[in-house]
């Protein structure tokens, strides 16, 4: 079983509405799987990791943006160290899962 690590996580923004998230990891990681029960929006700044959405994987670069729907488990796996920001509405609840 591999082990699951937090991610470093830095606040960039806060508006009204929305807030914006540094996530870091290093390569090997696997961060936690949870949920969210709102829509937000994942920017890979570096690296390279593997978004685990429902058991279909999606690789994501630098430059690229997911969308990640409300209500559905996934997980990352960082493939070469990670720095992404997490664009999400500043009222979203998240589950986790072990």
């Amino acid at each position: 079983m591999e082990k699951v690590t937090n991610p470093t996580v830095k606040t960039l923004a806060t508006g009204s509405v929305l807030i914006a998230k540094q996530m870091q990891a290093n390569a090997g990681e696997i961060l936690p799987a949870h949920l969210a029960n709102l829509e937000s929006i994942l920017l890979v700044q570096e690296g390279e990791c593997v978004l685990n959405i429902n058991g279909k994987d999606h690789i994501l670069k630098q430059g690229d943006a997911f969308v990640v729907p409300p209500e559905i488990k996934h997980q990352i796996k960082v493939n070469k160290d990670f720095k992404a920001v997490h664009f999400m509405p500043k009222e979203i609840k998240f589950t986790f899962f072990k």
